[in-house]
């Protein structure tokens, strides 16, 4: 396999302790202080949402990391640069911090009412793609910085609708469906089996060193 530039920087730092930094523990201790506030005043549907969206990331981080493996090249998006620990080849410790509050995030932007319309566009929809568009554009500044890396040409800019349509769109309206869902045990039910699902394909591709 030849992998690419990228991809190898992103390799030889993976998983690797050494680089810990211990800023990350406030940063983790700031995730909990807003799922707290948020299971205070009994918000499910907004727990749900953070827990939705952060299960079905990891889904697709284990994606990429599987494309990197097959393709033997690189995967869809990296992140070879600093960081206090590389998890996977495209996501690393502060990165999943930072997913981990964005379906809350994603339902604070979300009006009461499904059904209202902004602009003449579904509210649902209106923040889906907004939101997934708003992503992609700070990954176009991210990559600019050499921060995160795209070696396809039909990833990222100029073609950014392939990170919307193919990332951030669906992870955000799998979590919009969570969070609009009546049912707390059907909510609850799906996100243990997606967990479940993380927890399994992560072993077992780790041990195997497919990822």
């Amino acid at each position: 396999m030849q992998y690419s530039e990228s991809a190898q920087r992103a390799l030889a730092i993976l998983r690797d302790s050494t680089h810990f930094e211990w800023y990350v523990v406030p940063i983790f201790g700031i995730v909990l202080y807003f799922y707290f506030i948020e299971i205070k005043q009994k918000n499910w549907n907004v727990i749900f949402a953070g827990l939705a969206y952060y299960g079905i990331e990891w889904l697709g981080e284990i994606a990429n990391s599987l494309w990197m493996y097959s393709s033997g090249y690189a995967p869809l998006w990296g992140e070879p640069g600093k960081t206090a620990y590389l998890i996977l080849v495209g996501i690393n410790l502060e990165t999943t911090l930072m997913f981990s509050i964005f379906g809350l995030a994603i339902a604070k932007l979300l009006p009461d009412d499904p059904k209202m319309k902004l602009w003449g566009v579904p509210n649902r929809v209106l923040v889906v793609f907004g939101l997934s568009l708003f992503c992609a554009l700070v990954e176009t500044v991210l990559n600019k910085f050499g921060a995160l890396t795209w070696d396809y040409w039909w990833w990222g800019w100029p073609h950014i609708w392939s990170v919307i349509l193919f990332a951030y769109a669906p992870a955000s309206a799998f979590t919009v469906v969570i969070h609009d869902m009546k049912s707390i045990t059907k909510k609850a039910l799906i996100l243990g089996v997606i967990y479940l699902l993380d927890v399994i394909l992560m072993v077992t591709f780790i041990q195997i060193g497919w990822i």
